[in-house]
């Protein structure tokens, strides 16, 4: 298993457009993502916008649970997420997935966001393991 970090954003699409995210397995239930604040990743208070935030989390903790799931296809069915401190331009934002539970169907974890140590956003989420592949989507999506 490589400690290396790897680019996850190859595929146009949210995350790709924002900047991408690096990732890494640690072991067979812990991950690690991270990424770098620019300023379009801020809110009107000059810190990176929660919405942001909350999709870095979905991402990185979905490829986890995509791993975890023994690369078969997630999706989110629900992460809920604590905001408890701030980043800005700059910065490097570090995210820790710990899988908790993995079900034949279900994959539960623990995510948290560190920003120099600090830990800025914890979230809780379950993630749908999929037996097939979603619908093609229309250009037009």
């Amino acid at each position: 298993m490589s400690n290396k970090f790897e680019q996850i954003s190859l595929k146009p699409g949210f995350m790709k457009h924002n900047g991408g995210i690096l990732f890494r397995n640690i072991s067979e239930t812990e991950f690690e993502f991270k990424t770098t604040i620019n300023k379009n990743h801020l809110n009107a208070a000059g810190i990176t916008h929660g919405g942001y935030l909350s999709a870095l989390i979905d991402a990185g903790a979905g490829t986890a649970a995509h791993r975890a799931a023994g690369n078969a296809l997630c999706v989110t069915i629900s992460l809920d997420l604590k905001f408890i401190g701030a980043s800005k331009v700059g910065d490097e934002v570090t995210g820790f997935t710990k899988i908790l539970k993995k079900t034949n169907t279900l994959v539960f974890l623990f995510c948290e966001l560190k920003c120099n140590d600090i830990i800025i956003t914890s979230a809780s989420g379950v993630w749908k393991i999929l037996k097939t592949k979603p619908p093609e989507r229309n250009s037009g999506d």
